[in-house]
């Protein structure tokens, strides 16, 4: 969709990005509150983060090239953003500090988002001022890739028979992806400009969590 509907190089290589990236830390607790699968989830996320540590790199050389971006660097960044922070968690767990970290889960998650949406609008600030129109197949393209995607992930689910606590997981882990990653990674290699399909998806993400919760309520 990028390809078609985006016509700036740098916000294009900000959705290659985010398609690279690995689902969204947030699933694992979002899988809670809507009363999910979590072994379910839990297990396909972690799958999916091992993954990531060859299919970013794959995807980003293949279709940018070693000479957007140094592969050594881009390994440093990927060990940082995602595997100092599964190592951490896994240590969290064993050593029960998790328990203590329970009743303020919600705020930590609250307020990373913040900082990374915050983050990133304000470095483009001029953008969202005196571009606005730019935008627009943006948030056209972060509402297909949730909305949409997400429909497409049930159905598909409900035909194959699946209970609802699992078509729940999968939906998650099909639509969320790690933006905060996405926008940090692109932050570092490209720019400002790049990390926009991150913050913009990260906003709508959160629509779609609150939509989610609407639904399963009704």
């Amino acid at each position: 969709m990028s390809t078609l509907l985006v016509a700036d190089k740098e916000i294009w290589k900000g959705f290659l990005i985010l398609a690279a990236a690995p689902p969204a830390v947030a699933i694992i607790p979002f899988t809670e509150f809507l009363e999910g699968d979590r072994t379910y989830s839990l297990i396909g996320t972690t799958g999916a983060y091992l993954a990531a540590l060859i299919i970013m790199p794959l995807m980003t050389l293949g279709f940018l090239g070693s000479n957007f971006l140094e592969p050594k660097t881009l390994l440093v960044v990927v060990i940082e953003l995602i595997i100092v922070p599964f190592v951490v968690s896994r240590v969290l767990l064993w050593k029960g500090i998790d328990k203590f970290i329970e009743p303020v889960k919600g705020g930590i998650t609250n307020w990373s988002f913040f900082v990374v949406v915050y983050t990133i609008v304000g470095l483009n600030q001029d953008i969202f001022i005196q571009q606005p129109f730019t935008l627009v197949p943006v948030a056209f393209i972060a509402v297909l890739s949730t909305f949409f995607l997400g429909l497409v992930v049930e159905w598909i689910a409900k035909r194959k028979g699946l209970d609802r606590a699992k078509t729940t997981s999968l939906v998650l882990m099909g639509t969320l992806k790690n933006y905060g990653l996405a926008g940090g990674l692109s932050l570092a290699f490209f720019g400002q400009k790049t990390a926009l399909p991150a913050a913009v998806s990260t906003v709508c993400m959160i629509l779609y969590i609150i939509w989610l919760g609407f639904k399963r309520r009704g």
